[in-house]
């Protein structure tokens, strides 16, 4: 099987339009968002942030998330606190 063939059976049973272009998933009993990303040259499904969870309403919730989450964040796109961290709290 191809590579292609594998990304788009990949993208397709996940539900995005791309790689590294997160959704949100109002349907997922925990998760509120999923992203499809390359790492190490393979793709992972990363699922991330809280369903009904609210976000991102004053700096001082946006401060506590970056802190209580520096290193996670660090460790960059494989990280579902990375991507909560650019959907969710930009």
């Amino acid at each position: 099987m191809s590579t292609t063939t594998v990304l788009g059976n990949k993208l397709k049973s996940v539900g995005v339009s791309g790689v590294d272009k997160p959704k949100r998933t109002p349907n997922h009993p925990n998760k509120s968002h999923v992203v499809v990303t390359k790492v190490d040259g393979n793709l992972k499904t990363i699922r991330f942030g809280e369903q009904g969870a609210k976000t991102n309403q004053n700096e001082k919730q946006k401060k506590a998330f970056k802190s209580r989450h520096a290193k996670n964040i660090a460790k960059g796109k494989s990280s579902a606190a990375w991507w909560a961290n650019k959907v969710k709290w930009t």
